[in-house]
């Protein structure tokens, strides 16, 4: 594992506080796959602030205008950016738990399909947005929520996640979008 830059924060080495607190669930959700469980991580209020203020610092003092966060831990860190920076926070839900008029793109998993949803009237023509979410796995989330904001004239500024699994090369279907990492593990780690 990588902490993706020299992290310090609160005295503490990010990348051996916070990676230390992310545990591997082998078999979950499916045979074969090999879950990174942030539960721990976001129970440890030290942990939980480190990855807050590392996922908001890049953009301190940028005009963003909105964040959108993915469902479902997306929102426990998007929200927290949000108020770091002074943004709006715009939820991307599963169908059907959106009670407004919406947008969705369905995608592939690594291991299916899935459908997002946001409401089309969330961002503003020329909104400067940040995308927030925990995993970066195969890309697919993460283009349909590029894909989302962009409908909407959003501008995506940056994607940025908790963990990063390089091995599944969710870079390669983001093309030239700016992706920040806080962990990235190689395969098998």
């Amino acid at each position: 594992m990588n902490n993706g830059g020299a992290n310090m924060l609160d005295g503490a080495d990010f990348g051996a506080y916070v990676g230390a607190l992310v545990r591997n669930i082998p078999d979950f959700p499916k045979p074969g796959i090999l879950f990174k469980d942030i539960t721990p991580l976001i129970g440890d209020a030290k942990a939980l602030r480190m990855v807050v203020g590392a996922l908001a610092e890049p953009w301190v003092n940028q005009r963003i205008d909105a964040v959108v966060g993915i469902e479902s831990r997306g929102f426990i860190f998007g929200a927290a950016v949000a108020m770091q920076l002074d943004a709006g926070f715009v939820p991307l839900r599963k169908p059907g738990k959106l009670p407004s008029d919406v947008d969705s793109v369905t995608y592939q998993l690594e291991y299916g399909s899935s459908t997002l949803e946001m409401h089309r009237d969330a961002l503003r023509a020329g909104d400067r947005v940040l995308i927030v979410d925990d995993l970066l796995a195969t890309g697919g989330t993460a283009a349909a929520a590029v894909e989302l904001v962009r409908r909407q004239g959003g501008e995506v500024a940056a994607l940025t996640f908790v963990v990063e699994l390089a091995f599944l090369q969710g870079r390669s279907v983001l093309g030239d979008t700016q992706v920040r990492s806080l962990l990235v593990y190689g395969e098998g780690e």
